[in-house]
């Protein structure tokens, strides 16, 4: 993403952006648990949600990417280097299988195919969450520390 400057009035681009990818990853994953545990919520309301995870993965990809042209500048830590690399992995997983749940309860209801959906669904939202977290907590040592 070359098109991404490196600064806004003289502070690091990443720092300012990382913070739509803190909201916006664990807010898509609590409203696709209600999704999960309200069908009809999900029928109504899984058009925006659908949106909101993929801006959150979104989100991730220029929180990497940022994060990336900082580290040429200082000196970043392995772990919350490589902690946000994968993050847009789990951001993409959990915003595909909120799609997918969407889909499904649209669709058919909760057939056997859409209970397991269902119960990926807050595997990955589990697994965004922490990987959210463990990649600011470790940013935010460097940062503090």
């Amino acid at each position: 993403m070359e098109f991404l400057p490196e600064s806004f009035n003289g502070l690091p681009l990443h720092p300012l952006v990382v913070h739509a990818a803190v909201v916006l990853v664990p807010l898509a994953g609590v409203l696709a648990l209600l999704m999960v545990a309200v069908p009809r919520f999900s029928v109504r309301f899984g058009p925006l949600i659908v949106i909101l995870g993929w801006g959150a993965l979104g989100a991730t990809l220029v929180a990497k990417e940022t994060g990336e042209m900082l580290a040429k500048q200082e000196k970043v830590p392995v772990l919350h280097a490589e902690s946000g690399d994968l993050m847009p992995l789990f951001a993409g997983v959990q915003a595909l299988l909120i799609t997918i749940l969407w889909l499904a309860d649209r669709r058919s209801g909760r057939g056997l195919l859409g209970i397991l959906v269902a119960l990926l669904t807050v595997v990955a939202v589990v697994a965004a969450g922490y990987w959210v977290y463990r990649t600011g907590d470790s940013g935010a040592q460097a940062v503090w520390d």
